[in-house]
């Protein structure tokens, strides 16, 4: 039976906010190469459909394969319980709802690889640790960092998908045009849809109180962060007619 590996998590975690920096330090000046941003290169692509698919399901399967595979299985404390089905929830949304809906364009098979490789480790690290590792006490679901923790991962995953909603919504079937946002948080920021992301992970963060979330969280940030501020500057440079007020991620600041 697997056991808990403090050292392995401190690693795992460690290298999470390492590859966080490498990532900032990659795609803060130049945006990663897919959607808006993609130079056409002669490079296999797969439908965004499938793509989406394929990359988000070890983020679901790997955290249900680990408490699965459990002996005995874990059902306690009721928190460990919950942030578990926190995490599993945003990517049974990402895996079987988000791909069928979603109208992107075809998606580079090279950037598929690697998403699909950090959704197995980042799975396998959180899973591993809320399952094998983590001890709450039996009433911190009424901690005021599980309490706050769990508000702002619901409030991120609205706004979320809420504003995958409205992306949708600008593009008729079959159309790759792309259009200026408009409602919800897109009346304020260019990236509403990271901002929502960014928003619930880290109130996972705060929920879990680990270092594991807290390098998620990170990693978030510096991934999604800088290709809200080059949709922002895209958006800028395309639309004469753009909201000159709109920040690029934070409301009234960024």
């Amino acid at each position: 039976s697997m056991q808990c590996l403090p050292s392995l998590v401190l690693a795992l975690s460690s290298l999470l906010g390492a590859l966080a920096l490498l990532q900032l330090s990659l795609y803060l000046r130049v945006p990663s190469r897919y959607g808006k941003h993609e130079e056409r290169l002669c490079r296999a692509r797969l439908p965004a459909r499938c793509a989406w698919f394929l990359q988000e399901l070890p983020s679901f399967l790997v955290p249900a394969l680990l408490l699965a595979l459990r002996s005995p299985p874990r059902l306690e404390p009721l928190g460990c319980r919950l942030l578990c089905c926190l995490f599993c929830w945003h990517y049974f949304y990402r895996t079987f709802i988000y791909p069928f809906f979603t109208r992107g364009r075809p998606f580079p098979v090279q950037l598929l690889f690697f998403g699909t490789l950090f959704c197995i480790y980042n799975g396998f690290l959180q899973g591993y640790y809320l399952i094998y590792c983590a001890e709450y006490p039996n009433n911190w679901c009424t901690d005021i960092r599980f309490t706050s923790g769990l508000l702002l991962f619901l409030l991120g995953m609205g706004i979320n998908i809420h504003s995958d909603l409205l992306l949708r919504q600008l593009r008729k079937p079959g159309e790759v045009t792309y259009k200026i946002p408009q409602g919800g948080l897109f009346t304020y920021v260019s990236g509403a849809n990271y901002f929502g992301e960014i928003v619930e992970w880290f109130g996972f963060a705060i929920a879990t109180w680990s270092l594991p979330a807290f390098a998620f969280a990170f990693f978030t940030l510096c991934c999604i962060g800088p290709r809200a501020y080059h949709h922002h500057r895209y958006y800028l440079k395309t639309f004469t007619d753009y909201p000159k007020s709109r920040k690029a991620l934070i409301p009234f600041v960024f």
